[in-house]
């Protein structure tokens, strides 16, 4: 992952050939693109499955591709972005996921990923439900909207803590770059706590927040070190919740739903939640599908100060979090 880019997501993904149907029209076949699926097709993940980390890059147009370092595909090329699919197990439980075609240089597929949003258990048979070619873009983009969960205290400029469902638009916002800022757009959503979609939970203290912290997986917080504990040779830093994971005082909070929500201003900010400085929504060209159309014309194709030019910091990898004590050390570091 690029310490500099706010468009570069990275998941989990399982190869074509570990999702094989064991019972319908394409008996023995790897899962495919859409033109190949057939409905009812009973599939099953191998016990040999393992799943890979596979970063995808999104240009200014909306083009994805392999990004550098990513474990899964070759750096460069070209991924698509084929369809959403709905698989249903024999208990019932309904499973979301999206196909990503990895194309050659001629264009050619090279290779299918399976994303699945919901944890897939191994020797189980998921029938597919629904395909839905447009419902891909959607649901991709969603997974990388910056989110925080319901009762979420945000600062606004008048230092007042206001629970973020109650939040109105024009309210006046405390932003850590620019003072008080008019609030523009309010977004919600309601998913199911599961998998990649399962909201992270920072408890009250572990980086000096004032309480409990739920927030999306890809969710980036500020972080503004006295002293530069970690080694990334600045002091302002951008940790995405998923990163911070440790089991104990960050943990995954996995089980029912979650209401997420979404703050727009008019350019990407830093804003307060439960004290902690954590970005606003941006209007990045990977999460463009996932907003509603008349919001879109609103803003137009390129909306100032949610290009490039909107940097707050260095993204920690996170390869720089996985010693002992890093949180720990971030906490201390970062006191005031």
């Amino acid at each position: 992952m690029t310490s500099s880019s706010c468009c570069v997501q990275t998941v989990q993904v399982y190869r074509s050939r570990w999702f094989r149907v064991v019972l319908g029209a394409n008996m023995g076949d790897a899962i495919a693109p859409m033109r190949d699926l057939v409905a009812d097709d009973i599939y099953m993940l191998s016990p040999d499955a393992s799943r890979e980390r596979l970063s995808i890059d999104t240009d200014a147009a909306g083009r994805l591709s392999v990004a550098p370092g990513s474990e899964a595909g070759g750096a460069g090329a070209m991924l698509h972005l084929d369809c959403a699919v709905t698989l249903m197990a024999r208990s019932g439980e309904r499973a979301e996921a999206i196909l990503l075609v990895e194309l050659d240089n001629a264009g050619f597929v090279a290779e299918t990923y399976l994303l699945s949003f919901t944890p897939l258990a191994t020797e189980t048979g998921y029938a597919l439900v629904a395909v839905d070619r447009a419902g891909a873009a959607r649901l991709f983009a969603g997974s990388a909207m910056t989110s925080f969960a319901r009762g979420t205290h945000i600062t606004l400029g008048s230092g007042r803590q206001v629970r973020i469902e109650d939040l109105r638009i024009g309210d006046m916002v405390l932003t850590r770059d620019h003072g008080p800022r008019p609030l523009r757009w309010i977004g919600q959503s309601t998913l199911r706590a599961v998998g990649a979609l399962a909201p992270i939970r920072i408890t009250a203290g572990a980086l000096n927040n004032t309480n409990d912290l739920v927030l999306g997986p890809d969710h980036r917080l500020f972080v503004y070190q006295r002293d530069d504990h970690i080694g990334a040779g600045t002091p302002g830093l951008l940790l995405r919740a998923r990163h911070l994971v440790n089991g104990t005082s960050v943990t995954v909070q996995p089980g029912g739903f979650v209401d997420y929500f979404q703050l727009l201003f008019d350019r990407h900010h830093l804003i307060y939640a439960e004290g902690i400085a954590a970005e606003s929504l941006r209007v990045a060209p990977d999460i463009r599908a996932a907003l509603p159309a008349a919001l879109l014309d609103r803003l137009g194709p390129d909306p100032a100060g949610h290009g490039e030019g909107a940097f707050h910091g260095f993204e920690v990898p996170e390869t720089m979090l996985g010693a002992p004590g890093s949180l720990e050390r971030l906490r201390r570091a970062s006191l005031i």
